[in-house]
């Protein structure tokens, strides 16, 4: 018999699982990675990566692990937003495919993470062990993986890409003349939650398998909501 087991911690565990696992996702595919210069569409760049003024509009292009968004000299009114690299190989630099495959790695794990949440409030073990535990563990994991990649993030900054952006001053660990966009925040506090999350876990399995749960269960109540 399945028995429906919501309390507010497993709930709240659920929902901020979900939210990382979202979080993280919308940063990975966001070009909002670095904010480069300021320029114009038919801008010229000088001898230090700084565009000469010129006619035209400024604006300040963006740069993502595997995208960006510009404004081309025929699109006035538009920016072209889209992936730079078709293939793998082609992302910035060595540094930035490693980037690539961690936060894949550790997004994956979080997707799988929130898939799972959803369900245990009507399954709280597999094979005589705690979903909770299992899933903290896996979210464990997954922070590990998204630290490893925001530290390449940065050691990527060297590349000709990079430079093309932030200008002939940038290098590893150094953004020149970008600053850091939305996206990079987000990243850095989906992986916090992460690991609050895997913390958290431990306490929605103590609120599902508590004493007072065990009672609703013996008076035959399918449904037990408790706070």
């Amino acid at each position: 018999m399945c028995h429906v087991i919501v309390t507010c911690r497993s709930m709240l565990w659920t929902l901020l699982s979900i939210v990382a696992a979202f979080g993280e996702l919308i940063a990975f595919m966001s070009t909002d990675w670095l904010v480069g210069f300021p320029r114009t569409p038919d801008a010229v760049f000088g001898p230090h990566g700084t565009a000469a003024a010129t006619a035209g509009e400024a604006y300040r292009p963006t740069l993502g692990i595997y995208g960006r968004c510009i404004r081309l000299p025929h699109l006035r009114r538009g920016v072209l937003c889209g992936p730079y690299a078709v293939h793998f190989g082609e992302i910035a630099s060595g540094f930035w495919q490693a980037t690539s495959i961690f936060l894949a790695a550790g997004i994956l794990l979080l997707c799988a993470v929130a898939f799972i949440s959803v369900f245990t409030m009507c399954f709280q073990s597999i094979m005589k062990k705690s979903i909770f535990n299992i899933c903290g563990l896996l979210q464990g994991i997954a922070g590990l993986f998204l630290i490893l990649g925001l530290m390449l993030f940065p050691a990527g900054w060297g590349s000709d890409k990079v430079q093309l952006y932030c200008g002939h001053d940038a290098g590893p660990y150094r953004a020149g003349l970008c600053s850091m966009g939305w996206a990079f925040y987000t990243a850095m506090g989906g992986t916090v939650l992460t690991f609050l999350c895997a913390v958290f876990s431990a306490q929605a399995e103590i609120a599902t398998s508590s004493d007072k749960v065990q009672e609703e269960i013996e008076e035959g109540k399918s449904l037990i909501c408790l706070l």
